[in-house]
């Protein structure tokens, strides 16, 4: 009996929304880094390329699932995309000095292992993403798109210097509870692996 499934075209609108953040990155990260992190009106514009790349991360994964339309890059690029982003992110705001380095090395390590083992060596191993993965995901990118706004810039108007300091506390918590759940739904992710590949081996 042969499969008379369609095959879902790589060339669909979830796809090059994907496209679309994958090539925002480097120009995410150029505007971030403008002046040193010092120019108000290049961090705004990093800002509106950051949200840009969350809100279509949500579009293009809703619609791939609504139309039918996920296909094998889509599961390829999708995670790389969403990582590209918000590493730069991180890796961008530790040279300005919003981020401590060792939170940005921590999360990095963790992300990409994980991503990297979804995409190679767990073909057979299938880990659905935990709720606590989503939680995390959306504390972490409050936390990066609020920090990358010109939040304490001397520049800034004075009405805006107060408001500027609660925006950025609020930030620094939002990112320290991102990244204690990275660290635990790390360690979930790494413990379901472990479960399933040991089943697999009992077989």
């Amino acid at each position: 009996m042969t499969d008379t499934t369609p095959r879902v075209s790589n060339v669909n609108l979830p796809n090059a929304l994907t496209t679309l953040r994958i090539l925002m990155v480097p120009f995410f990260g150029w505007a971030l880094l403008v002046d040193g992190g010092d120019s108000v009106l290049w961090r705004t514009v990093a800002f509106g390329l950051f949200a840009v790349a969350m809100i279509t991360d949500k579009i293009d994964g809703d619609i791939a699932r609504s139309r039918n339309l996920v296909t094998d890059f889509g599961k390829i690029a999708d995670p790389i995309a969403d990582k590209a982003i918000t590493g730069m992110a991180f890796i961008g705001l530790s040279i300005v000095g919003d981020i401590w380095w060792w939170v940005t090395i921590v999360v990095l390590l963790r992300e990409w292992s994980v991503t990297l083992l979804r995409l190679s060596v767990l073909r057979k191993v299938v880990i659905a993403a935990a709720d606590l993965g989503k939680i995390k995901t959306t504390f972490q990118a409050v936390a990066l798109g609020a920090l990358t706004l010109p939040l304490r810039d001397p520049d800034l108007p004075d009405w805006l210097h107060t408001p500027g300091d609660v925006v950025f506390y609020v930030a620094q918590a939002s990112l320290v509870v991102a990244v204690a759940l990275t660290l635990w739904s790390g360690w979930e992710f790494f413990r379901g692996v472990w479960r399933q590949r040991a089943e697999l081996r009992t077989r």
